[in-house]
């Protein structure tokens, strides 16, 4: 128990809070590189992004890593958050340009006017690797969807962690009724009420769920045949957008190399994790890195599923557009070709 008591101490720096019908993963095309198209030389544009610790900002710091963002004309400042809240302050303080959240979040800002909009995919599941991960505890013998049902399973509530829980458990059988959920927002008492049995069940996102098999849970679902339940985007201010719409499509064609270079070369950005924070360090060394999407937006539907999840919740009241809080025109065209 101690040693997992300092484990869980240790995992303080990546606190996060941490969706939708299933289709397929967007394909993979041809591209070029920037080399060949290098944009012609100006003033470099600021963007400012507030990011947490976790594997899905990855990409963003292999663009910076790599040149990327300077290759394309960009001057890009990261703003360390340590978890949604604080990123949400901050990008409603117009103190960042944009994120990584997700379209639950989005919404959330969008309830009253359009102040963000989703420009891209940040990271999903992928066959052989989950995203979020519905876990039991080692003592309470549970191993199967069905033994979930009528069991408290600790969430960060109003979040996309209890929307995933709520989808994967409906995709294995289980009603409404018989899914029951506790509030545990802080991801470090999550693990440790796991730890010592006193949480039966828990959600925990990659690479954390690794660590809490290291200490003895049991794995009982993940979305890996879902994978746009848990998807994380990129989102960006609309006042933002508006003043800067080509540093925006430079920004996403920095990204979309960035994660073609992760793909066909994970290990090379092994360094990154411990660097950036982005894997507790009981796990590096170890942590293979996944696969992250190439371009694309989240689909009507899958907005719609979460809407409807987040009314259903009482989370929000009215409906909140989908044509003017995602968006595609951004994305690179020398890749969608």
């Amino acid at each position: 128990m101690k040693k997992n008591l300092i484990l869980i101490l240790a995992l303080s720096v990546f606190i996060s809070a941490c969706g939708a019908p299933q289709e397929s993963q967007p394909a993979e095309q041809p591209t070029q590189p920037a080399s060949q198209n290098p944009p012609a030389a100006r003033e470099p544009v600021t963007i400012r992004l507030a990011v947490m610790p976790i594997i899905d900002t990855l990409p963003m710091f292999v663009a910076e890593a790599e040149g990327l963002y300077a290759a394309y004309g960009l001057n890009v400042e990261f703003v360390q958050v340590a978890s949604a809240p604080e990123r949400d302050q901050i990008l409603a303080a117009g103190q960042a340009d944009g994120t990584l959240n997700e379209t639950l979040s989005v919404m959330f800002f969008n309830r009253e006017e359009i102040q963000m909009q989703v420009v891209r995919y940040g990271h999903m599941a992928a066959p052989g690797a989950g995203h979020f991960f519905i876990m039991a505890s080692g003592q309470s013998g549970i191993t199967t969807p069905a033994e979930l049902k009528d069991v408290e399973i600790g969430v960060s509530q109003a979040t996309i962690i209890e929307y995933v829980t709520d989808r994967l458990l409906a995709q294995n059988g289980l009603s409404a009724s018989d899914i029951k959920t506790v509030s545990v927002p802080r991801i470090p008492d999550r693990m440790s009420l796991l730890a010592s049995g006193e949480l039966k069940a828990a959600v925990m996102p990659d690479p954390l769920a690794a660590l809490a098999v290291q200490q003895g849970a049991v794995i009982v679902l993940d979305d890996t045949q879902y994978p746009f339940y848990g998807a994380s985007v990129i989102s960006f201010r609309k006042e933002f957008i508006d003043a800067n719409p080509e540093a925006v499509r430079a920004f996403l064609t920095a990204i979309e190399e960035a994660v073609r270079m992760i793909n066909s070369q994970p290990e090379k950005y092994s360094g990154l994790l411990a660097e950036k924070q982005l894997v507790p360090p009981p796990l590096l060394g170890e942590y293979v890195i996944p696969p992250f999407p190439t371009l694309g937006v989240p689909s009507e539907a899958e907005w719609a599923d979460v809407l409807r999840w987040a009314k259903a919740k009482g989370l929000l009241e009215n409906d909140i557009p989908y044509t003017e809080s995602v968006t595609d025109q951004f994305l690179p065209a020398i890749i969608m070709q």
